[in-house]
């Protein structure tokens, strides 16, 4: 049976057979209206069936699969009852994040995260003392299973979450050998913002009877703001860059079809005086995970990416999506613009096209069910074929943060609270002035106003100017000295 929903549909959690602390918790978190995937699919999940549920990113899906986890979770039954699989090392971290939230009143309930680009000893060592719910990638899972140090053989509910993701990375094969070290009685639950015939074919062996929900893709154009703007074709990373100047959001993804028009199009506006990254497949974990934290404590105003490199990928506050190249793929393209306009903001969407695109929109607007809105580049602020001169944009169109990382974290006990004493103690700075802090096992980043960083580095040094190379920073942050540099963006 398959129930297909718009995507304003609300009910109050009430309404379920969750406990009273479970509602107390999510009355606290202020989840007091169910979202439309919630609505129609957490009946079924508490029903304990098997369930194909579509629904765009940002739906409320990770709450849907989280409660339906944890109304049934023993924890005094110290073993792995919910395991979830997402494509990516941050989508994972954002799900362990939720689940944890989620679970605050639950009793002890403890959720591990496994994913490449860590070291697999502490995970390990983490499984040995057990956990209730798993969190993780296909690879890592599976090779856990392959060291025999993890058992699944105790798995209550399967999530599949962003299948299609999986999929297209080539996971196939990964998945299939985890649902294999599961139950065959157990709930599997797929959630998916696409879910084409060859993954359903692909997957049908995975699930038992299962009912499904399709939350329609649309967004409210009171929601999110559409327009489109025809180029030509030598004029793509010249109109992107027009865009921007006019618009003028605080952060922005741009999406590009390759990974070498990414390169192309982030030099491109850093030569304009933008704080613009590439992310694309092939780079390394370490350079994702750095690009990502620049991007989300606002050192990085534009990032370029491709669909395959954003995915798992989730900011909060994201002020507009540019499609730099439109997609091929309908779906695609409104996944690409549901990353603005969370939360009740309002979000902005533009998209380039060259005329041999315009089969491609046209496929857009079929789906959306009605015309797109066209714009003439010639309503933007700058005379047509012109563009910033570098030197006039540096002060505008920077971000407004820049990045400090600081070579120690997690394994020499640094704390975010220690980093914001040192830099508003001995840097002088004020607590606004500090923005996110990211400690990792060997590496923390701290942003910091940009105006005020490098003087706050020279005082932390105890040095009248600062050094580009990280070997010659030397500041002290709990009577210990740590090498330091700032990541140019």
């Amino acid at each position: 049976m398959t129930t297909t929903v718009p995507a304003n549909s609300a009910a109050s959690f009430s309404t379920l057979a969750l406990s009273q602390t479970m509602l107390a918790n999510l009355d606290s978190l202020g989840y007091l209206q169910m979202t439309a995937i919630q609505a129609e699919s957490l009946p079924i999940i508490l029903e304990r069936r098997d369930l194909i549920a579509q629904a765009k990113t940002g739906s409320g899906k990770t709450a849907a699969f989280g409660l339906g986890i944890l109304a049934k979770l023993n924890p005094s039954y110290f073993a792995i009852q919910g395991l979830v699989l997402c494509p990516t090392r941050e989508l994972a971290d954002q799900v362990a994040q939720e689940l944890r939230r989620l679970a605050r009143l639950e009793g002890n309930i403890k959720v591990l995260t496994l994913t490449g680009g860590t070291a697999m000893r502490p995970q390990i060592a983490s499984l040995e003392h057990g956990a209730h719910i798993v969190v993780g990638t296909p690879g890592r899972i599976r090779d856990h299973l392959g060291r025999a140090s993890i058992d699944l053989s105790t798995v209550q509910t399967l999530v599949l979450d962003e299948a299609d993701r999986m999929t297209d990375m080539g996971f196939f094969d990964e998945i299939a050998g985890i649902v294999s070290a599961c139950p065959a009685r157990r709930q599997t639950l797929l959630f998916s913002a696409t879910y084409p015939d060859d993954i359903r074919r692909a997957t049908a062996s995975f699930l038992s009877n299962p009912l499904e929900v399709i939350v329609e893709s649309q967004h409210s154009e009171t929601q999110i703001e559409q327009r489109f703007y025809e180029i030509g074709f030598d004029e793509r990373d010249q109109a992107c860059a027009r865009l921007l100047n006019h618009f003028r959001p605080v952060s922005t993804l741009a999406f590009c079809n390759t990974k070498v028009h990414c390169r192309e199009l982030a030099e491109h506006l850093r030569a304009q005086g933008f704080s613009a990254l590439a992310l694309y497949g092939e780079l390394e974990q370490k350079e994702r995970d750095e690009i990502l934290v620049l991007f989300a404590n606002r050192s990085c105003s534009v990032l370029v990416a491709t669909d395959v490199a954003a995915r798992g990928l989730d900011i909060a506050s994201l002020g507009a999506v540019i499609n730099v190249d439109v997609s091929r793929d309908t779906e695609v393209h409104i996944h690409r613009i549901g990353r603005t306009g969370r939360g009740g903001d309002k979000g902005l969407a533009l998209s380039l096209c060259a005329p041999n695109e315009k089969k491609f929109v046209k496929l857009i607007e079929q789906y959306q069910h009605g015309p797109v809105q066209w714009h003439d580049l010639k309503e933007l602020d700058a005379e047509p074929g012109t563009e910033p001169a570098p030197n006039a944009a540096q002060t505008a169109l920077r971000a407004p943060m820049v990045t400090l990382a600081i070579m120690g974290g997690k394994k020499d006990k640094l704390r975010p609270g220690d980093l914001l004493g040192a830099l508003t103690g001995d840097g002088g700075l004020v607590k606004d002035q500090v923005g996110k802090i990211n400690v990792f096992e060997f590496i923390t980043y701290v942003a910091l106003e940009r105006a005020s960083a490098k003087q706050a580095l020279a005082r932390l040094c105890g040095t009248n100017r600062v050094n580009n190379s990280a070997a010659e920073n030397i500041g002290s942050i709990k009577g210990k000295s740590f090498k330091m540099r700032f990541i140019a963006v």
